[in-house]
């Protein structure tokens, strides 16, 4: 029996739709459903899951073993992290979902530095937004995450490292009207008259700018765009404005494609604070410990 198959049967209890785990996991509905089908099958032909109504629903059968099946996991986890305190040389994988920032500009120096003194970890590293990081990480299925915003979920509820902080910046194509002859201080009334993208719902980004630039309601929006690179390839070639981080806003500046814009009485029009999470008291594995103590102590 494949322990991965019953993972996602006990993560498709919590998430109670095919579509959306499917989603997560970056794998096919068909396949997520071929996947409890063979666990069905080996259990003795049983249905685990009533196919016919249009709520998520568990059999006899499958109630019963989810109770197991929970069990079998937790045995084969613990037994994972035993056989990895037994030895240095046994491959681990450490899981990491982060949004756009942390992701690009800040964890890979530190993943990069503790890979070098530990040849043996191999790191999954999911590019995400703030908001669909938390949910995967409160559903178990990555074991840390890197976010720009809690989003409206409770600090609490989670371990966190500050890893970074962070300044948002409106920013425009080098030929803007906006600032011909070089203006340097763009009045907020002149430059809510262009198109703005936004990003999308979810995003560390989005929450933050909304929560913190009083004006934000009176921008012009008129594109969702889920990725910064494509934000910048839209705003450099239009009259479009848009907002980003400082680190991903300079290079972008710096390679010529946009300009950061100087807004009047708003120096600063929002920052934040980056942080990388696991769970409140989630028990690690040993490596996985010796990279939150490591990251916690070297930042």
């Amino acid at each position: 029996m494949n322990i991965e198959y019953i993972r996602n049967f006990i993560q498709l209890t919590q998430y109670k739709s095919f579509s959306a785990l499917a989603n997560d996991l970056s794998i096919s509905q068909s396949t997520l459903s071929h996947r409890i089908s063979q666990l069905e099958e080996e259990l003795g032909n049983v249905k685990l899951i009533y196919r016919t109504t249009k709520t998520f629903e568990l059999t006899e059968q499958g109630k019963a073993f989810l109770e197991y099946a929970q069990k079998i996991i937790e045995l084969y986890d613990e037994c994972i992290q035993k056989i990895h305190s037994l030895g240095k040389n046994i491959k681990e994988i450490m899981t990491i979902t982060t949004s756009k920032l942390p992701g690009s500009q800040i964890l890979p120096k530190f993943i990069t530095e503790f890979k070098s003194l530990n040849p043996q970890i191999s790191f999954e590293t999911l590019i995400n937004n703030s908001q669909k990081s938390i949910n995967l990480l409160k559903k178990n299925m990555t074991d840390f995450a890197g976010v720009g915003s809690f989003m409206e979920n409770d600090k609490d509820d989670f371990d966190y490292i500050k890893i970074g902080e962070d300044k948002m910046y409106f920013i425009c194509s080098p030929d803007h009207i906006l600032i011909k002859n070089n203006v340097k201080n763009v009045k907020f009334v002149e430059l809510k008259k262009y198109p703005f993208i936004s990003r999308e719902e979810g995003s560390g980004t989005r929450d933050i700018f909304e929560q913190q630039f009083p004006k934000s309601s009176e921008l012009n929006y008129r594109l969702v765009i889920n990725d910064n690179d494509s934000i910048i390839s839209a705003v450099s070639e239009s009259d479009y404005i848009s907002v980003l981080s400082e680190a991903i806003a300079k290079k972008a500046e710096d390679a010529g494609l946009i300009k950061t814009i100087q807004l009047e009485k708003y120096p600063i029009i929002a920052k934040r604070d980056i942080y990388f999470l696991k769970m409140k008291d989630k028990k690690l594995s040993k490596m996985k410990q010796q990279f939150w103590d490591y990251l916690k102590k070297t930042v």
